[in-house]
């Protein structure tokens, strides 16, 4: 499966690291455009210059450990598409460009499936898609969350409960799923 991610579920460290672990894990082929990886840059900015730079750091990380993943955008592509928000449109095309089965987005309102479906990918919310993909794979999904609770406990210099960490990442019922 190719799955575009869309820079709200980049944001969230807890979040990012779930999604990438798991696409290092090999359960899918994480896709992106270099719009989308600056619009998380960019929204990294309004916690300081320390924050955006960090982004920009993890921006290259992420080029390095998945160079595959950059799909460049098709020209004309986005005049053709429409979305509630315009804004989104580069989302769409880039799943479009890279041939993507799914956009893992937060953003439910501005990628109606409808329009989705008519180009044959679907939205799927990142809690969701890592719940499926733990459904199949548990073992490497709790091991990559195991992972992303140790650097938390590392940052924050706490212990971290692991259903409290996914619930804060957005992910309760993968959360929960881990728990149990």
């Amino acid at each position: 499966m190719r799955a575009v991610l869309d820079a709200c579920v980049l944001y969230p460290t807890a979040l990012r690291e779930m999604l990438l672990g798991a696409a290092a894990a090999g359960l899918y082929e994480p896709l992106w455009s270099a719009r989308i990886l600056e619009e998380w840059a960019r929204a990294t900015v309004k916690l300081g210059p320390a924050e955006e730079a960090f982004a920009r750091g993890e921006i290259a990380a992420l080029k390095a450990a998945f160079p595959g993943a950059s799909v460049a955008p098709r020209a004309g592509l986005e005049a053709r598409l429409h979305l509630p928000d315009e804004n989104d449109i580069h989302v769409l095309a880039a799943a479009i460009a890279g041939g993507a089965d799914a956009i893992i987005t937060l953003n439910r309102a501005d990628f109606p499936r409808g329009t989705l479906a008519a180009e044959g990918i679907a939205r799927r919310d990142p809690d969701g898609f890592l719940w499926e993909l733990w459904s199949h794979h548990p073992a490497a999904i709790a091991a990559v969350a195991e992972a992303v609770r140790a650097r938390a406990e590392a940052a924050l210099g706490s212990p971290q409960a692991l259903r409290a960490l996914m619930k804060r990442a957005r992910l309760p019922r993968l959360g929960k799923a881990l728990a149990a």
